[in-house]
């Protein structure tokens, strides 16, 4: 059975109501799921892993200078030099995501080049768009 491992940063309990909204539509497909906060991360949460997926709030000013807040920032630069999983990364936001995925994989820095899936909630519920992208993501 493969594994998904979803690792995420939360402010207010909406990225991490994603993240676990992420892992139940995962199992449904039959994948086995760990989630987990960046401040339970540990590298071998990730070296069997199948997918990995990557998420944090947006912060930054309404419209522009969106980044990842500095607790991701640290736990990103602690990541292994190559992800060997399959990355996707995640966010939540209140008004719009502008340039946070941008800069998600700057702070990944090369770490995971492959990574192209990025699906974002204002509320921290999976859409059928979502759904969707996941589906694709997974193969």
């Amino acid at each position: 059975m493969k594994k998904a491992v979803i690792i995420y940063n939360s402010k207010k309990g909406a990225t991490k109501r994603y993240a676990e909204q992420i892992s139940v539509y995962l199992n449904s497909k039959k994948l086995t799921t760990q989630v987990l906060s960046i401040d339970n991360y540990s590298e071998e949460f990730i070296q069997d892993a199948d997918y990995l997926m990557l998420g944090c709030w947006t912060s930054g000013l309404m419209v522009f200078m969106q980044n990842p807040e500095k607790d991701w920032r640290q736990f990103a630069s602690r990541l292994p030099e190559t992800l060997k999983a399959k990355t996707a990364l995640f966010t939540t936001y209140k008004v719009l995501t502008g340039s946070m995925f941008k800069n998600m994989r700057k702070q990944l820095n090369g770490k995971a080049d492959s990574c192209t899936t990025e699906i974002k909630s204002r509320n921290g519920f999976l859409s059928e768009k979502d759904k969707e992208a996941i589906d694709a993501f997974i193969g």
